[in-house]
């Protein structure tokens, strides 16, 4: 049986990639676990199977990288690895998002939106964007995943990868257009956390996510 390719995770350490690391692995796909701090990356990846921690460096020399760092680094990160990145596909899950007293809101980049941010630093890779209305706290549990994420890309086989990866954690995975619709699919994520606040509880979190219906 062939070995699947790995996957690396840029900042893989913060919540969503570390649950994006787990739901991976559990699937049998090898994955780099990226960090600013390798050891902090080591730790983290040591309890997840098939998962490994590495630099954020390491982790960009996979042929397939997840991008789940804070927006506030992202375009300084992803310039330092451009190099690197030549040639990969590289898939986004970044949402510039603010937060003041009346709750989360979007804070798009000058580009539009994180993916198109990145597609433009990224020049030589193949950028795409998906995962963005995940539960980080489900994706780092057993819990099975009841939701659907958008794939957004102008590249079809890339795309077409976005979507085996998210088949393969559970979660059905629906193609949302061309990357210049990512800014208002990254943009909703400040939607569903106000709805998690709304309607969750000490006792009991919410956990929105979206669900397209309607399609053949």
């Amino acid at each position: 049986m062939t070995q699947p390719d790995p996957v690396g995770i840029l900042g893989g350490t913060g919540p969503l990639g570390r649950g994006l690391a787990r739901r991976l692995g559990a699937a049998g796909v090898p994955v780099i676990l990226g960090s600013r701090d390798p050891a902090r990356a080591s730790a983290a990846a040591e309890p997840l199977p098939q998962v490994t921690g590495d630099s954020n460096e390491g982790a960009a020399a996979a042929r397939t990288v997840i991008v789940a760092v804070p927006h506030a680094g992202h375009a300084e990160l992803l310039t330092a690895l451009a190099p690197t990145l030549a040639g990969a596909l590289v898939i986004d899950c970044v949402n510039p998002l603010g937060f003041d007293k009346r709750g989360p809101f979007a804070q798009p980049p000058p580009a539009g939106s994180a993916a198109e941010e990145a597609a433009a630093i990224l020049t030589d890779a193949t950028v795409i964007a998906a995962f963005h209305h995940l539960s980080a706290e489900l994706l780092d549990s057993d819990v099975p995943l009841d939701t659907d994420t958008l794939v957004l890309g102008d590249d079809r086989a890339a795309v077409a990868r976005g979507i085996e990866l998210a088949t393969l954690i559970g979660i059905n995975a629906i193609f949302g257009g061309r990357l210049r619709n990512a800014g208002q699919v990254e943009a909703f994520t400040a939607n569903l956390i106000a709805m998690n606040r709304r309607y969750g509880t000490a006792e009991r979190k919410a956990h929105a996510g979206i669900r397209i219906t309607g399609l053949a």
